[in-house]
């Protein structure tokens, strides 16, 4: 078991709590402290972290440094290097899962995020409580629980949690909404974390069903070929457009088509919902939809 600790609150609550089950359980913890090398004295604050997980009980600690890239954005490139590491460990010791401590806290911020963004369902629906071999066992308590478990466990040891910089700093978007968030929970209920947490579960929900119509309409209606995929256009019509929609996106991945906007998307589904004979639809990477013969065919000119 993956024990992800960055010397916060939550994550050292997570490698105490962990290490007091692992005990029981009789698992191995191993702990793992990532150094993003994004400031000054990281390299110390992650050391401290490490002897912190040791002191909470989890006796073997990885201090592992990343060089965080650029694509996405600060937050999202440090995401996919932080990623990286707990596959390659979780693999290295066969680990059944990697636990991280977001709590009911975090799913609120990363819900308003997508809804900032104009995000649909399955973007809404947040942060899984499993996914692979992710597991976030605090995602359903809030956060000041989780800080009062911290200071029980960490306060008779005299462990002070670290106060990443970061999470007051206004150029990052969620730092930025953690501030704001007291004075929206001041408008609309301090229930609102909670809300907007049990929000992602049902329209997870909702997003799993959804995809599971979609990947049985693809697999019934879609011919798939190696460059170019197609379906009749009087199938697609009789689909609802949740389902339709995702069996246009599927079709776009199958030729190399990754990364669709919004607009991408309804165009391609003009093309079904109201067909009166418009032209082809270009989309990224040299990929383009039409209808001919009674079908929709999307298919690629091989820049992808």
């Amino acid at each position: 078991m993956v024990i992800a600790c960055s010397g916060g609150p939550d994550s050292l609550a997570l490698a105490g709590t962990s290490s007091w089950v692992a005990e029981r359980q009789q698992w191995k913890p191993i702990g793992v402290v990532i150094d993003h090398q994004l400031q000054a004295g990281s390299a110390q604050v992650a050391a401290t972290a490490a002897d912190q997980c040791r002191l909470l009980g989890i006796a073997e600690v990885l201090t592992i440094p990343v060089e965080v890239g650029a694509t996405g954005g600060p937050e999202a490139a440090a995401r996919d290097a932080r990623r990286a590491v707990f596959d390659e460990v979780a693999g290295r010791y066969h680990a059944a899962a990697v636990l991280l401590g977001h709590t009911q806290d975090d799913q609120a911020e990363t819900v308003l995020l997508g809804l900032a963004r104009g995000s649909g369902a399955r973007s809404l629906s947040a942060m899984a409580p499993v996914s692979g071999l992710l597991r976030r066992p605090f995602l359903q308590i809030p956060r000041t629980v989780v800080h009062q478990g911290y200071h029980e466990m960490c306060d008779p040891l005299g462990i002070s949690a670290w106060s990443d910089p970061h999470n007051l700093d206004p150029a990052y978007t969620r730092s930025r909404l953690r501030a704001g968030m007291e004075q929206l929970q001041q408008l609309l209920g301090a229930a609102l974390p909670g809300n907007l947490a049990r929000t992602s579960r049902l329209l997870r929900d909702d997003a799993d069903a959804l995809d599971g119509w979609a990947a049985a309409a693809t697999a019934e209606l879609v011919a798939f070929e190696q460059d170019r995929s197609s379906a009749s256009l009087a199938d697609l019509q009789e689909l609802p457009r949740a389902v339709r929609t995702r069996v246009l996106i599927t079709m776009c991945r199958h030729v190399g088509c990754q990364e669709l906007a919004f607009d991408h998307v309804q165009s391609m589904e003009r093309l079904i919902s109201t067909w009166h004979g418009q032209g082809p639809v270009n989309l990224p990477v040299g990929v383009t939809a039409q209808v001919q013969y009674a079908r929709l065919f999307i298919w690629s000119d091989g820049r992808s």
